[in-house]
C-alpha cells in the first residue's frame, strides 16, 4: 500500500506568480490545459498500489479547491483529500503535523511532491529503487550547470551506492551539479527525524519564551533541518533522472512548463492535443505549413524509400510531421476561427474566443478571454476574461534555458535589475481590456485595467 502527499503551500507563497495568483490558488493555475497539481495527481494515480493522495497546505478550502478535489476523486477513482495547516509549517511541518493521517492504514512508503515543479514524475522507477534497497529517504535528483546549481538544493552523492553524503540548500559556492527536484519517497520511519526536529524546536522555544508549546515548534524545513543534518549517515539516497524537470516559481516558468507538458502529451495524452482538421484552425509546429500546388522536389534530392515522393516540401512532407507537431491544447468549449494560426506550444482555456486571422504562439489564454480579429499574441499569458482588440499585438520575451547546454535550467527570474524592468513574458491580469491597434511589449498589466495606448517594459498598476 502506498500514499502520496502533495505540498501546495499557501497564499503567502507564490508572490512571484502574481498577478495570476490573485484569481486562483497557484496550484490550480492551468498549465498545459489542466490545473498544475493535476499532473502530479495523474502521475501518482498510475503507480500500482496507490491508495490515497493527500494535499497539505494553508489555503482556505474555498470553492475552486473543493470542486477540484471532487473532480479529481471522480476522475482517478482515488481518495484525494485536503489537509489544512493551522499556520505555515514549512516543507516538513505539515508532514509531521498530519503524521497520523499519512500513516493510517500502514503504507509501505509515501511519496512527497512539491506542487511547484514540472516533471515527468518517474515515481515507479523511484519505487523500484526503494524496494531494491530500502532507506528512510529517497530524493529525486537531476543535474544543473555550475552557475545555476547555486539556486537549488545541492547534493554530493556516493557514485557507487547513491548515498547522499552532503546536502546544502542554495549554497553560496559550488558544491555539486546534482540538484534536488522536490520529489521524494519516504519510508514511515522518515517521520522520526521530523519528530526530533519538532522536539528540539520546542525545547529551544521554551528556553526563550514562557513555558508551554512554542508556536514555531511545528515549523520544519525538510531541506535545512532534515536533509542537511542527516546527509552522510546512511539514511538519505538519491535517484537520478534525465527526464524533464523545471520549477514553476513565476509566470515565465509556467509558460515554459506548459511547453514541456504539451510536448509530453504526444506520448502520454495525445487526445488532449488539437488535431488539424479541414475548416479548422491551422496548427503550426516547427515546420512550415504545407503550401498547395508545390512542384515535386528537385531531381538531386535523395529520398528514403519509406517517404516515397512525400519529403520535405509542403504537401510532400508527411502530414503527421507538418500538421501534428504544433502541441496545441484547445478546450472543447473554446471557439477558434478557421483562419487562426496556432502554435507551437499554445494552451487555450474554457470559453475562449479566438477571432479570424489571430496568430498565437508560445502562450496561455485563460478562461473566458477574447482575442479579436487579427491580433498577435506571442510569449504571453492572457488572463481570465480579458479582451485583446483587433490588430493589437501582445508580445513578451522568453527567458528559456540555454538550448546549447543540456544541463541548463530555468533561471530564477527577477523583475528588476539596476532599477530597470527586465524584459520578460507579457502578462495580462484578469479582465484587462487592450484596445485595437496597440502594442503591449514585455509588460505586466494588473487586473481590471482598461488601457488606451501602447506600453513597453512597464508594470501597469
Amino acid at each position: 500500500m502506498l500514499k502520496a502527499v502533495i505540498l501546495i503551500g499557501g497564499p503567502q507563497k507564490g508572490t512571484r506568480f502574481r498577478p495570476l495568483s490573485f484569481e486562483v490558488p497557484k496550484p490550480l493555475f492551468p498549465v498545459a490545459g489542466v490545473p498544475m497539481i493535476q499532473h502530479h495527481i495523474e502521475a501518482c494515480a498510475q503507480v500500482p498500489g496507490m491508495q490515497e493522495i493527500l494535499l497539505i497546505g494553508f489555503y482556505q478550502p474555498d470553492e475552486p479547491l473543493t470542486q477540484f478535489l471532487e473532480a479529481a476523486q471522480q476522475e482517478f477513482h482515488l481518495p484525494v483529500r485536503y489537509l489544512q495547516e493551522f499556520a505555515p509549517l514549512g516543507t516538513g511541518g505539515g508532514l509531521y503535523h498530519f503524521r497520523d493521517q499519512i500513516l493510517a492504514g500502514g503504507p509501505e512508503a509515501f511519496f512527497v511532491l512539491n506542487a511547484d515543479v514540472c516533471s515527468d514524475f518517474p515515481l515507479s522507477a523511484m519505487l523500484e529503487a526503494h524496494r531494491h534497497q530500502r532507506h528512510p529517504f529517497l530524493l529525486l535528483g537531476t543535474t544543473a550547470n555550475r552557475t545555476q546549481s547555486l539556486n537549488y538544493g545541492c547534493m554530493v552523492e556516493n557514485p557507487q551506492t547513491h548515498e547522499v553524503l552532503h546536502y546544502v540548500e542554495k549554497p553560496s559556492t559550488f558544491i555539486s551539479d546534482i540538484i534536488n527536484c522536490g520529489i521524494y519517497l519516504f519510508s514511515p520511519e522518515a517521520l522520526k527525524p521530523l519528530r526530533d526536529v519538532f522536539q528540539r524546536n520546542q525545547q529551544d522555544g521554551q528556553l526563550e519564551d514562557s513555558p508551554g508549546l512554542w508556536p514555531g515548534a511545528g515549523t520544519i524545513r525538510l531541506e535545512q533541518d532534515v536533509f542537511s543534518a542527516l546527509a552522510g549517515q546512511g539514511q538519505i539516497y538519491v535517484h537520478l533522472t534525465d527526464g524533464i524537470w523545471s520549477q514553476i516559481k513565476s509566470a515565465g516558468s509556467a509558460l515554459y512548463a506548459s511547453r514541456l507538458y504539451l510536448s509530453r502529451y504526444q506520448t502520454t495524452h495525445p487526445e488532449r492535443l488539437a488535431k488539424h482538421t479541414p475548416g479548422g484552425p491551422r496548427i503550426r509546429g516547427t515546420h512550415p505549413a504545407p503550401i498547395p500546388n508545390l512542384r515535386p522536389p528537385p531531381r538531386f534530392l535523395t529520398l528514403s524509400p519509406e517517404l516515397k515522393p512525400q519529403s520535405l516540401f509542403g504537401v510532400f512532407a508527411p502530414r503527421a510531421s507538418l500538421l501534428l507537431l504544433g502541441n496545441v491544447y484547445i478546450h472543447p468549449t473554446a471557439k477558434v476561427a478557421p483562419s487562426a494560426v496556432l502554435g507551437p506550444n499554445v494552451s487555450i482555456g474554457k470559453g475562449v474566443t479566438v477571432g479570424e486571422g489571430v496568430r498565437l504562439r508560445e502562450s496561455i489564454v485563460l478562461h473566458g478571454a477574447t482575442l479579436q480579429e487579427h491580433t498577435c499574441v506571442l510569449h504571453s499569458i492572457v488572463g481570465w476574461g480579458s479582451t485583446v482588440g483587433r490588430w493589437a499585438r501582445v508580445e513578451g520575451t522568453p527567458n528559456d534555458p540555454n538550448p546549447n547546454d543540456p544541463r541548463a535550467r530555468m533561471d530564477s527570474e527577477s523583475l528588476f535589475k539596476d532599477g530597470k524592468l527586465l524584459p520578460a513574458i507579457t502578462i495580462l491580469g484578469c479582465r484587462v481590456r487592450i484596445p485595437a491597434e496597440v502594442l503591449i511589449l514585455n509588460s505586466i498589466v494588473l487586473p481590471h485595467k482598461e488601457l488606451s495606448r501602447s506600453f513597453t517594459n512597464q508594470i501597469i498598476l
